[in-house]
């Protein structure tokens, strides 16, 4: 049994930043980090868009729209000191029917809101920068970045080791256990005890609460983000991030195109019922996955909900001919030809008993743990001011 200060559960960006967060409130702590994958960033931090979003969509006031604006500044911050490439390419929100156009005009007064800068552009603006681009009308997010979050993990690691932190990868936990002064945790291998505890599992985040024993209301349902790429001839067919306006109903953000800071476009994600949590590879299948949420009540009032949108996806992910439709609404001039293999990402939903899917980042505690039950998308590029919020809870905990 080893003995340490803290013990911090998952090697993605938000596990890795908690960790880097910790030690640097705890000069001289010890802290291991345990990591069941056999390197870090394997799962959600390396298969998304990589943007380092600027918070437009998010409620003023909610842990999102807080989160995400200082977290898309420390990202940049931190890259500049440690001489990790980003870009600005900044985002288009196209809008391609009057519905969506009022829709952009919610959202550019949610900007003002923020504060972030926003420029409205006219159809022919739009043409005019995004000759391959059709529209009515769209805003543009000059302040919208691009990075590689694997390469920003990787330095995380860095300074984690340097700290006197241990990062273990390959070390799945099976079994946690909190007392009164101490928390245990036990991998195949190994077993820590550690005054708190955080778990940052992502997709696997309702296990891990459950297994130490904390009473949740939620549960992880997975959805496949299928991606394609554009081909090298193409890599300069947009300049900035190319995305429709956002339905206010549907918790995703739809097919867009995004650069890749290594010059690449990426065109995606979809957004299906997956049926493995952690299987990237097209009808990925985990038997104990899908037997657990299809008991679960949530998942059907969630179908019941959203047959439209489920049938949409699903259609989409079996049919190039018809993801490539979702594309063709603001990119008229892309083929079937164009959209090229690239990996698929899986979405950690968290989705309560009545049906209602978290959207805000969702916490559980007890006196020695904090368990990350949910955190969706801004989650990466917050990840800095996320892993601070989570080091200020533990501190607390350690004082009361």
């Amino acid at each position: 049994m080893t003995t340490v200060d803290f013990c911090v559960v998952g090697g993605g960006i938000v596990g890795l930043a908690t960790a880097y967060q910790l030690l640097s409130k705890n000069p001289g702590a010890s802290l291991v980090l345990l990591e069941a994958a056999n390197s870090v960033a394997t799962h959600q931090t390396g298969h998304n868009s990589g943007v380092i979003h600027s918070g437009i969509y998010y409620a003023p006031g909610s842990l999102k729209a807080n989160f995400s604006k200082a977290g898309a500044q420390q990202t940049k911050d931190f890259c500049t000191t440690h001489g990790i490439p980003y870009r600005e390419p900044g985002k288009l929100l196209v809008a391609t029917t009057a519905l969506e156009s009022a829709r952009l005009g919610d959202l550019e007064k949610r900007a003002v809101i923020h504060e972030l800068a926003c420029e409205r552009l006219d159809e022919a603006e739009l043409r005019s920068r995004e000759p391959n681009i059709a529209g009515i009308d769209a805003l543009l997010i000059p302040s919208t970045g691009i990075v590689d979050y694997t390469a920003v993990s990787r330095k995380l690691v860095d300074l984690i080791v340097e700290a006197g932190g241990q990062v273990i990868t390959g070390s799945r936990v099976i079994h946690i256990k909190e007392s009164p002064s101490t928390v245990e945790v036990v991998t195949a291998s190994e077993a820590f005890t550690c005054q708190q505890l955080v778990v940052c599992a992502g997709l696997q985040s309702d296990r891990l609460a459950e297994l130490a024993g904390v009473d949740i209301d939620v549960q992880i349902i997975p959805f496949r983000g299928e991606y394609f790429q554009l081909p090298a001839s193409k890599s300069e067919y947009v300049r900035h991030m190319i995305y429709p306006v956002p339905d206010p109903t549907l918790p995703f953000l739809g097919v867009h195109l995004t650069p890749t800071v290594d010059g690449g476009i990426t065109v995606g994600p979809s957004a299906v019922l997956g049926l493995s949590r952690e299987g990237y590879p097209k009808f990925s299948m985990n038997a104990a996955d899908m037997a657990r949420y299809l008991r679960f009540p949530g998942l059907w009032h969630v179908a019941r909900a959203n047959m439209g949108t489920a049938v949409r996806e699903v259609r989409n992910s079996l049919f190039k001919s018809s993801y490539l439709r979702e594309c063709q609404k603001y990119a008229p001039g892309l083929t079937t030809a164009d959209l090229l293999p690239y990996e698929a990402g899986i979405r950690a939903q968290a989705v309560k008993r009545d049906g209602m899917l978290v959207h805000d980042f969702l916490l559980a505690q007890t006196p020695r743990m904090v368990h990350v039950l949910n955190a969706p998308s801004p989650a990466a590029t917050a990840a800095l001011p996320i892993g601070e919020h989570l080091a200020q809870q533990v501190m607390a905990h350690l004082a009361a």
